[in-house]
């Protein structure tokens, strides 16, 4: 079993910075990959962004490229979404997620993630 708490969400302008922060605690594996997804309401829940615990690889939807970065704490369980340039679009509830192992084409399946978090809102206003 894992948990995970985010945090970090909030009322921001476009153009400005967040940093969204995921706290895994429970039995989390070297071999682990953390995701973030972000949904808006009567949308599905849409990949972000990736990395592995181990080795640090990452992915990301093509949508944030270059504006999030994704890293990780390994000392403190943290998993964390730098997100700059923010835009209006970027306005959803995020959630960060855990899945077993890397498998680069499948890495943004929804269904291949076996725990969530209760997510945090991210709003911009434009």
């Amino acid at each position: 079993q894992v948990q995970l708490v985010e945090s970090g969400g909030g009322l921001v302008q476009a153009g400005d910075s967040l940093r969204l922060s995921c706290a895994a605690s429970g039995s989390v594996f070297s071999s682990y990959v953390m995701g973030w997804f972000r949904q808006v309401p009567g949308k599905g829940r849409e990949f972000v962004a990736a990395i592995r615990w181990r080795g640090g690889s990452t992915s990301y939807a093509d949508s944030v490229k270059g504006r999030f970065t994704i890293s990780r704490d390994n000392a403190k369980n943290t998993v964390y979404l730098q997100m700059n340039s923010l835009k209006f679009e970027d306005t959803a509830v995020y959630y960060c997620a855990v899945r077993r192992s890397w498998v680069t084409a499948t890495i943004h399946w929804l269904s291949e993630y076996e725990y969530w978090g209760q997510g945090t809102q991210v709003t911009v206003s434009s």
